[in-house]
């Protein structure tokens, strides 16, 4: 895109200009006051390091332990990443455009082989591959990837439009922020919000960049490059690289009134699908500092164009398929702990598909490593408890139960995920003094089968019977 090139010239420019300061100028705390460029001397490198002084670095860090137990007699599986990202964020130009850009470096530490496939079952490994890139699951090597590339031009304070690579913020389309690095997306993104609890969101979107990936990749060929499952007749699904789509359209309007929390928006995947999300979220107080909260999501999807190609094998969701998801829940809120209940039902109609390289369903009976999208006729109960004793530390329990169709139910089981329970728990502490930058989480979770394997340990590898530890340490100024 000739817009990219440009603001990758001027990016260029602008950290030359700012190549002059010393160590010392860089790493004193820079002032966030926007400034007008009209009172700089645009042909004064001086001048431009000046300017490039207001603006912001920024920095980011994280160490990533991950290790997944299986049942006996299959592969188990363990790795360690590091990545480091960096990052820098213009002061205004004239008080209205912002320039920045990131990028990322991550590396395998140490790891079992990710790239030999279990001798039993022929598969390969699912959850440690994604530390890093899924499509080279053998390298060792240094991995970068350029992020964030992107102008902003601010209307005034409350509406702005961004242009360019930048982190994504919607429903399903979301940073998914569970291995080294989150998924980006290119194009652009425009924000209004009134004075009265009113915000809209317009998206037009054209590529992206999927979490445990290195690449940036079209619309339609992002789809297909983690597992695709099956197809409705049990065959290996064919849609990698064959899914025809060039962009993404998405309209999002955010409403508060009163007690009541709205959102409404309209997921439009060109000649793939389309899909309506609705939620309402309600909070009422019920004594000091203490509240209850309700919730309702509806989600209803269908097919638009050839679902993603005129071979029906080849299609991403083929012609006249439909999908209905509901998902509920209440809870009660304390200063120090919050209980909640959660439902979803998604509907025999048909499976509910959404791309999981471009995010996590938003439902409230997701837990952290599983998904039910890619099945129809889904049941789930769970439940969440979390613990604040103070600012810095965080507990969780989670509990959920998930009755999926038979795993030979080709129709509405896409990965041939069994009927499971899955808890999850979990411990989030953010450290203080001279170690303020950092924070820790660790999470255990564990998976226990319900629906039948019939003995074929395929539907079992990396779905159910195992236990998996993940630590995770960050780093941000």
């Amino acid at each position: 895109m000739n817009t990219q090139l440009a603001i990758v010239k001027v990016l260029a420019v602008l950290f030359i200009g700012y190549a002059r300061p010393t160590w010392a100028d860089v790493l004193v705390p820079v002032s966030n006051t926007p400034q007008s460029f009209t009172h700089q001397q645009p042909d004064s490198l001086s001048g431009l390091g000046n300017f490039l002084r207001r603006g912001q670095l920024s920095a980011h860090g994280r160490l990533f332990w991950l290790s997944t137990d299986n049942r006996q007699n299959l592969s188990d599986y363990h790795a360690m990443g590091i990545g480091t990202g960096l990052g820098y964020q213009t002061a205004r130009i004239g008080g209205r455009i912002e320039l920045g850009g990131s990028i990322f470096f991550s590396s395998n530490l140490f790891s079992s082989d990710l790239a030999v496939r279990d001798p039993k079952t022929g598969q390969g490994n699912r959850y440690e591959v994604g530390l890093f890139d899924i499509e080279n699951p053998a390298s060792r090597g240094v991995f970068t990837r350029l992020e964030k590339l992107y102008a902003t031009y601010h209307f005034g304070p409350r509406a702005h439009v961004t242009l360019g690579r930048q982190l994504p913020h919607s429903p399903f389309i979301n940073p998914q922020d569970g291995r080294l690095s989150p998924t980006f997306v290119e194009g652009v993104i425009a924000e209004w919000r009134d004075s009265s609890n009113t915000q809209i969101q317009a998206e037009f979107l054209t590529r992206i960049a999927p979490r445990s990936t290195m690449g940036w990749y079209g619309v339609g060929k992002s789809i297909g490059l983690y597992p695709e499952g099956v197809d409705a007749a049990g065959k290996p699904a064919q849609y990698a690289g064959n899914v025809q789509s060039d962009y993404v359209i998405q309209l999002g309007i955010k409403k508060k009134v009163g007690m009541v929390s709205f959102q409404l928006w309209d997921t439009h995947v060109q000649n793939v699908f389309n899909m309506l999300y609705t939620r309402a979220d309600l909070v009422w107080p019920s004594a000091k500092k203490r509240q209850w909260k309700a919730g309702f999501q509806l989600a209803r999807q269908w097919v638009v164009g050839d679902g993603g190609n005129s071979q029906p094998d080849k299609a991403y969701n083929p012609a006249s398929r439909r999908s209905l998801v509901m998902s509920g829940q209440l809870g009660y809120q304390t200063p120090y702990w919050a209980l909640y209940a959660n439902a979803t039902r998604i509907t025999a109609e048909g499976r509910f598909l959404f791309p999981r390289e471009w995010g996590r369903e938003p439902f409230y009976t997701f837990l952290m490593r599983e998904r039910n999208e890619g099945s129809g006729d889904v049941t789930a109960l769970s439940s969440n408890l979390f613990f604040t004793p103070n600012s810095r530390l965080k507990f969780e329990v989670s509990h959920g139960y998930y009755r999926l169709p038979d795993v030979k139910n080709y129709a509405l089981n896409k990965y041939g995920l069994p009927a499971y329970r899955q808890t999850n728990l979990g411990l989030t502490y953010r450290f203080n003094g001279s170690l303020s930058k950092f924070d820790t989480q660790v999470y255990w979770i564990i998976k226990t089968a319900v629906g039948s394997s019939y003995g074929n340990d395929r539907y079992v590898l990396n779905k159910v019977g195992m236990n998996q530890l993940n630590i995770v340490l960050n780093y941000k100024i």
